[in-house]
């Protein structure tokens, strides 16, 4: 068989022609397509690692914020817990200590009130028994009451006790004037001379007297020098009912009363 070498040689031209032409306008762009899909899906892929990358950090982020709000929670929580412990607890104390400065001062208006009651008895008690004594012994003035009077005075500058009596002799033995003597009545002659004597005899008094008339006394004599006195009065007796009626009055208030029939409660008290 015989080889036409024309037509083989052709049919290799044409087959590198077409290898050429495939290869400039077929495999080229097809490669290049190629290699830029797989540019493009490895920017993709290096683009969402990034994202992937981002979100975890900002994941990490918000968790690590979550976790310091969550600390932060728990302490406002803890410091306002704790304030309000302590608001209460200021609270209750101030309200305690209203309540216990209002009952003082309850029970200090009671004592008050009482005090004042016993003090406006024992002062109308008192007036009253000035008065009827002052009324009765106006309507017993005698000669005779004088006497007993002026007698009563006497044994009363007899029986001053030592001390006193040297206090009394120091201060008329100092007198720069006369001894005064004051009585409710007028005083006759003779129960002048009678209380004259004793005063010089009892107080080694040697100088003048003087004598007084002082309705103020109640059925009194009052004898005084140098500031030192002297005194015999009925005044001493009511003074001595006064302090009778005194101690009837002293009685217990109500909020004493009440502590000791209840003394557990001083015991109990509020801490």
């Amino acid at each position: 068989m015989l080889i036409d070498w024309f037509t083989v040689i052709a049919q290799v031209v044409n087959f590198l022609i077409l290898v050429w032409l495939m290869k400039r306008f077929l495999y080229a762009p097809i490669l290049s397509a190629i290699d830029a899909r797989e540019k493009r899906i490895a920017a993709e892929l290096a683009d969402a690692e990034a994202k992937q990358s981002e979100a975890q950090r900002e994941r990490d982020e918000f968790k690590h914020k979550n976790e310091e709000f969550a600390l932060q929670r728990k302490a406002m929580l803890s410091t306002a817990t704790l304030e309000v412990q302590t608001e209460r607890q200021r609270l209750l104390e101030e309200a305690r200590k209203a309540s216990e400065d209002l009952r003082a001062g309850q029970e200090e208006a009671m004592r008050t009130d009482f005090r004042n009651l016993g003090d406006e008895i024992m002062r109308r008690s008192r007036d009253e028994v000035f008065a009827i004594a002052r009324k009765t012994l106006d309507d017993l003035a005698t000669e005779s009451l004088e006497e007993h009077m002026v007698e009563a005075f006497i044994r009363r500058c007899r029986a001053v006790g030592d001390v006193e009596k040297t206090a009394l002799q120091a201060a008329f033995k100092t007198a720069a004037g006369p001894a005064l003597v004051r009585s409710t009545f007028p005083l006759p002659a003779a129960q002048r001379k009678a209380i004259e004597l004793a005063t010089r005899e009892v107080f080694a008094f040697e100088g003048q007297f003087q004598f007084e008339t002082s309705p103020d006394l109640v059925s009194g004599i009052t004898l005084s020098v140098n500031g030192y006195e002297v005194a015999w009065s009925i005044a001493d007796y009511l003074l001595a009912l006064k302090q009778n009626v005194g101690d009837l009055l002293s009685i217990q208030s109500p909020a004493e009363e009440q502590k000791e029939l209840h003394p557990e409660d001083g015991a109990n008290g509020h801490g």
